[in-house]
């Protein structure tokens, strides 16, 4: 009985170990987390605009421009040298720099310019996530 016990102390505090330890090395690399946070916040902030039919236009373009800026970091702070990788990235960047350029300035013209960058992000989702 008594073995059982030191057993089952034992596995306890192992599996507690185990998950500190795992908590400690997913934390030492917060960057490629904020940056799809970022990018997250800025693209949710648009789609919130579209669903609440209140599309400001100078709004509108600081999410953008916000987006174009922060998908710029995604490569570095990755680090993944899988050139599939690099070329989502990148697919990413254009669309942002073209829906930058398109400056929309109602919730139609948002949702054009929003399409290809939603595509954008979920193939690279779909592969690399």
């Amino acid at each position: 009985m008594r073995a059982a016990l030191l057993i089952l102390l034992g596995l306890a505090i192992g599996v507690i170990g185990t998950s500190q330890v795992m908590n400690a090395l997913a934390a030492r690399n917060p960057m490629p987390k904020a940056v799809m946070h970022t990018l997250g916040y800025h693209a949710g902030e648009l789609k919130q605009a579209m669903k609440s039919q209140q599309c400001d236009a100078a709004k509108i373009q600081l999410h953008l421009l916000r987006l174009q800026s922060t998908a710029t970091d995604i490569v570095p702070t990755f680090g993944i040298a899988d050139q599939g990788f690099t070329d989502a990235a990148n697919k990413l960047q254009t669309t942002l720099q073209q829906a930058v350029a398109a400056a929309p300035a109602t919730c139609a013209s948002l949702a054009t310019a929003l399409k290809p960058v939603g595509e954008a992000c979920q193939s690279c989702h779909q592969k690399y996530r």
